[in-house]
């Protein structure tokens, strides 16, 4: 960095007799400042100046306020002044020594305005002997100011908002279930199963006959309570799946329906009789469950059980009829209209598309007025749905309609209060205005939004914090990615970001051109920024004061781009 050192006072060196030694124009050689160029870090200029007080220039008796003035055509912004006293003076300010000098830092910061892009840092001196008030030139001490970082207005339009995603399927797995029951140490299907056993298959027949249905299998599942001997109980719970395996078999041929039988047996079924045992109100539950926690042997179980003899009648009567089943399955899926006809109904009959349908509709097309037309007919169709009144503030977003945008999404969030996709989509809104504020309260109800992450990215850029802002990107391919990466000096990543997006704009080039100057690719810089002012004529303008190009401005090509 360069030293300057700068006086910021001249010789104040007044006679005791006389206060009307001539005070000289001071220069800028004893003063530090940093950046030396000054540079907009969250929505704010800071700067650091270190001054010198030479030897035998600060009188006694003197006061002196400097205040650091950033100047810009039309205008210019005062930051905090600072005050110096001599030794003789009576104050709480910082003392200078006469003989010695010293040295001072002051540390100011300025709300940054677009005027600044082209400006000058000076410091004004107030200075007084006595009474008497000496006049000293102001001394320019830096320029200013690189405005890099309040892109994001800028690079936000190619921020993702949050959609509002269907949760369309076109394949829903389904079941149906049903229980063939039997009597203690019996396998035989009775007369009065056969009735459920022939409403199963019935069942089983409509799902066969509809067209939009398909049978993936039929289970069988056969069970023994545990109670009485562990093989007794397996011939009994086998038996017991033959026999039903046998009724559906032969119902389903006679039916002439094609599908999957499979067949299991349990011979105690412990966990079921857990689970009945749990849901029950019987006395001394909590004791059952404490002994099928202790003990795994099956007989050891079914002894210390039954030594529960309060209980153990009222298991046998009601816990116990309920283990001895066979579990009939039926798993089907129930599969929904293809792509072709979604789409076609979505631009003929919207009516004959369910939400879920209608918003899937609009994610067949590419074409923004289809997507906008879809996402009306469903806001018509299921108005006290918030996601299509987001989705049509989304489309409004990316076409560059901000106000239409957050009419929208204030309607989403009407509907909805907490819908995370709106109130994300409302941050994004709110950073584009610069009001970080708003934008931090609607992201922190946001969080379940996939594109939170991004979002939050953006609002670390407008409060300067760029490496926290690049973390929160990721991989994310934006223009606002590749601006938190070139602000956190990252210039493999950025470069590596810049070329990735998809669709760049002018801002994508003029940030590549921002690269090139800070790399020291001037082909880059030429290339980058020729493109960009191609797009947009107004960069031409902006990259004329744009500091980021100082070392170019006697450059004939870049002179020829911005004329």
């Amino acid at each position: 960095m360069k030293k300057l050192y700068l006086p910021l006072l001249m010789t104040l060196v007044v006679v005791l007799s006389s206060c009307s030694k001539k005070m000289g124009e001071l220069s800028s050689d004893y003063f530090t400042v940093t950046p030396q160029v000054l540079e907009a870090v969250g929505g704010k200029v800071p700067a650091t100046i270190n001054g010198k007080f030479p030897e035998k220039y600060f009188n006694k008796k003197a006061v002196v306020e400097v205040t650091p003035v950033l100047r810009w055509e039309g205008g210019e912004a005062k930051g905090q002044s600072a005050t110096f006293q001599g030794e003789k003076v009576e104050g709480n300010d910082q003392a200078i020594s006469y003989k010695m000098g010293g040295s001072y830092t002051m540390k100011t910061s300025f709300d940054y305005v677009p005027e600044m892009a082209k400006s000058e840092l000076y410091l004004e001196f107030k200075a007084t002997i006595g009474k008497k008030v000496v006049t000293i030139p102001a001394v320019k001490v830096a320029d200013g100011v690189i405005s890099t970082s309040e892109m994001v207005a800028q690079t936000l339009s190619s921020a993702n908002p949050a959609n509002g995603d269907d949760a369309f399927q076109r394949i829903i797995k389904e079941k149906h279930d049903a229980q063939i029951m039997f009597l203690i140490q019996q396998a035989n299907v009775r007369a009065s199963e056969l009735k459920t056993a022939k409403a199963f298959g019935e069942e089983v027949k409509n799902v066969n006959d509809a067209v939009n249905k398909k049978i993936t299998d039929i289970e069988i599942s056969a069970y023994a309570s545990p109670d009485g001997g562990l093989d007794l109980n397996t011939a009994l719970a086998e038996k017991r799946q033959d026999n039903t395996a046998q009724v559906i078999s032969r119902d389903l041929k006679k039916k002439k329906i094609e599908a999957n039988v499979d067949t299991k047996y349990q011979a105690e079924d412990w966990e079921g009789f857990q689970e009945l045992v749990s849901k029950s109100n019987i006395q001394d539950k909590e004791l059952i469950l404490r002994v099928l926690s202790m003990y795994s042997d099956p007989e050891q179980r079914e002894q210390e059980i039954k030594n529960i003899s309060s209980v153990y009648k009222t298991l046998a009567d009601e816990i116990l009829p309920q283990l001895r089943r066979s579990r009939l399955t039926l798993n089907y899926e129930i599969i929904g209209k293809s792509d072709e006809e979604i789409a076609k109904l979505a631009d003929t009959d919207a009516s004959q598309l369910n939400l879920e349908e209608l918003l899937y509709a609009a994610t067949l097309t590419n074409d923004a007025a289809k997507k906008e037309a879809i996402y009306n007919k469903a806001a018509q169709n299921y108005p006290n749905d918030y996601r299509a009144f987001n989705n049509l503030g989304k489309l409004a977003y990316q076409a560059g309609q901000y106000d239409k945008a957050e009419s929208y999404f204030k309607k989403a969030l009407s509907i909805k209060a907490n819908a995370p996709e709106a109130n994300m989509n409302l941050g994004l809104i709110a950073l584009s205005k610069g009001d970080k504020e708003a934008a931090a309260n609607y992201l922190g109800k946001a969080s379940g939004s996939k594109e939170l992450n991004e979002a939050m990215g953006n609002l670390y850029i407008e409060q300067g914090q760029y490496d926290k802002a690049v973390s929160s990107f990721g991989d994310t391919k934006t223009n606002s990615a590749a601006l938190a990466q070139i602000l956190a000096k990252d210039y493999n990543k950025a470069k590596t970001t810049l070329s990735s997006i998809e669709k760049p704009d002018a801002y994508t080039d003029y940030l590549t051109a921002v690269l090139g100057a800070r790399t020291n690719n001037s082909s880059m810089v030429i290339s980058s920024l020729k493109s960009a002012v191609a797009k947009d004529q107004s960069l031409a303008k902006k990259a004329a004061s744009d500091l980021e190009f100082s070392k170019y401005f006697t450059n004939a090509d870049f002179m020829e781009i911005i004329k």
